[in-house]
């Protein structure tokens, strides 16, 4: 295929030399020049506009958008519609929310052009073992998309999952679950490293890997980076969240569906991008006023 690339970040960087490598032309656009020229180094051909990359593409054009979520997206979809024609496909692989897909969805048809939603998984990893698509929208559109699909996930690693939003829907929860599941590898490994036992954290990891129920690709992951620095001495326990987690939860309570797990996961991220937080300062004088309990001084 010849498909256009928008958005040449971490993500779709890789994604377009992933293809390239898989035989398929690229035509990208992006804002950096660095950006541009490490495609062109690549193979691909970049476009210093969307108005050209559009023309660069033959009809129906496949164009995959790789842009932060929310108004970049909003606003790149925009300006392709505009440069597009019936018949055309766009694919959105970012983070979107599925509400804003489904928008999307029906507003683009309104033109003429097809719209996919794309969840797709695999981080800066996807490069060299593929990205899991999961995807959304009509069932043509899927099909013409779908040789460029194949090259970038591993064996049977894309679906089809149903209509517009789909795709998004199911990325939204898949990022829940992860939220879950990294705290309890954090919690867990906290436990260990404040035990008196001296556990060599990536060794641990290792043998985990070997049988265990726990064994996942994020605690892989866990291993590497405590094989890097065993305290992880280097970094502050600032985690942010990027959105899912937070509309997840929303539809969790919309639908009456409880999700704890997740709930507890997300207020951990809050709670550790605040030094010394208000609330504790408040436990700490209720506790002094009512049994007289000793406070650290600030």
């Amino acid at each position: 295929m010849r498909v256009g690339m928008v958005g040449l970040g971490k993500m779709g960087g890789n994604m377009a030399v992933r293809l390239l490598r898989g035989g398929h032309e690229v035509v990208g656009h992006a804002h950096g020049a660095a950006a541009l020229a490490a495609l062109e180094q690549a193979g691909g051909t970049g476009c210093s506009d969307l108005a050209a990359l559009v023309a660069a593409l033959p009809a129906p054009r496949t164009i995959w958008v790789m842009v932060p979520a929310g108004e970049a997206t909003e606003q790149v979809l925009s300006d392709l519609a505009a440069a597009c024609a019936p018949g055309d496909v766009l694919v959105d692989g970012g983070n979107s929310f599925y509400k804003d897909s489904i928008r999307r969805a029906t507003a683009l048809a309104g033109r003429g052009i097809r719209f996919l939603d794309c969840g797709t998984s695999g981080g800066v990893w996807g490069l060299t073992e593929g990205y899991c698509l999961m995807v959304g929208g009509p069932a043509d559109a899927f099909a013409q998309a779908r040789p460029a699909m194949d090259t970038l996930a591993p064996p049977d690693g894309v679906r089809h999952l149903g209509p517009a939003g789909a795709g998004h829907y199911a990325k939204m929860v898949h990022n829940a679950i992860e939220y879950g599941m990294m705290q309890a590898y954090a919690e867990g490994f906290e436990l260990l490293h404040a035990s008196e036992y001296g556990y060599d954290l990536a060794q641990l990891s290792a043998l985990w890997m070997r049988g265990s129920v726990v064994r996942s690709w994020l605690l892989e992951l866990a291993g590497r980076a405590f094989a890097k620095d065993g305290d992880l001495s280097d970094l502050k326990g600032i985690v942010a969240d990027s959105g899912e987690g937070r509309w997840t939860l929303v539809d969790s309570i919309d639908r009456a569906v409880p999700m704890p797990v997740l709930a507890l996961s997300l207020q951990m991220r809050f709670r550790s991008r605040q030094e010394d937080s208000f609330a504790g300062k408040v436990l700490a004088a209720l506790r002094n006023e009512f049994g007289g309990h000793a406070v650290t001084k600030a």
